[in-house]
């Protein structure tokens, strides 16, 4: 999320002076960043920081009050309030991981993958059964073709909520704290899966509290509070030298929580 080095060409995401407001309390204030195509962006910071709001924002579940968000040529300024059309071109090319899974409870695991490549992308069912049975495989899933939604542990429905993201061929893929409500021992589950698709070149914005991941996967690293991009860079600037006050604090508390009090 810095400045493109190599040509306007490999940014995909560009976000310029957002801006969203709940009522009274401004959520997020001129946030701008750009992502780079066949890159891992990480957002870091407190609850409350804005991190999910710009998240949902980016994947159209929000809408700004005012600033732009382009991917690829699609760009759309919400201070010109535009209209359906628009936003869904723009949303078109994203898919998002949610946090609870969010998965049809009366659909099977295969159902839940093709719906939207077969409703909204309008592929054949035999293209979309043949694709998300190889992403099961591929994520660990296979043989749960035909299980419901509640017969999987949580880490095997975000995997499947993964693939159904995956199947829609975005160009972009958004994480919204993937693995915070799962167990410890699954974790590392998911965060494989993210990190082989981080290695096949997808574009990918991950709001997280996992460290590690950060450190080990993200190409860049921001941190938010009080709906600011406060500090940003490279991993290993961010997470092991901040240069802010507020940065240095917040990474104290998530390493050292028992040191912080």
């Amino acid at each position: 999320m810095e400045t493109d080095a190599t040509g306007e060409s490999d940014v995909l995401l560009q976000v310029n002076d957002l801006h969203k407001a709940f009522g009274d309390q401004e959520v997020l204030k001129n946030v701008s960043f750009q992502v780079l195509q066949g890159t891992v962006s990480v957002l870091i910071g407190p609850s409350g920081s804005g991190k999910t709001t710009l998240l949902r924002s980016i994947a159209g579940l929000e809408v700004p009050d005012a600033g732009t968000i382009a991917i690829d040529s699609v760009r759309v300024d919400y201070a010109q309030h535009p209209g359906e059309k628009q936003l869904r071109k723009l949303t078109a090319k994203i898919g998002f991981v949610f946090q609870q899974h969010n998965l049809f409870p009366h659909m099977t695991v295969l159902e839940n993958i093709t719906e939207g490549p077969i409703v909204a992308q309008h592929r054949s069912p035999e293209e979309a059964d043949t694709e998300a049975i190889a992403l099961l495989a591929q994520f660990g899933l296979q043989g749960r073709e035909e299980s419901r939604p509640h017969e999987l542990s949580g880490g095997q429905q975000q995997r499947v909520g993964i693939a159904r993201a995956v199947a829609l061929h975005p160009r972009l893929l958004l994480f919204d704290e993937p693995t915070s409500a799962l167990d410890p021992e699954v974790v590392s589950d998911v965060l494989t899966v993210m990190r082989d698709l981080a290695d096949d070149g997808w574009t990918m914005v991950v709001v997280t509290h996992e460290m590690a991941f950060a450190r080990q996967v993200a190409d860049h690293v921001a941190f938010l509070d009080g709906g600011v991009i406060v500090e940003q860079g490279k991993p290993e600037n961010v997470l092991e030298h901040p240069q802010e006050a507020r940065t240095q604090e917040f990474l104290s508390r998530i390493l050292n929580p028992l040191a912080a009090h």
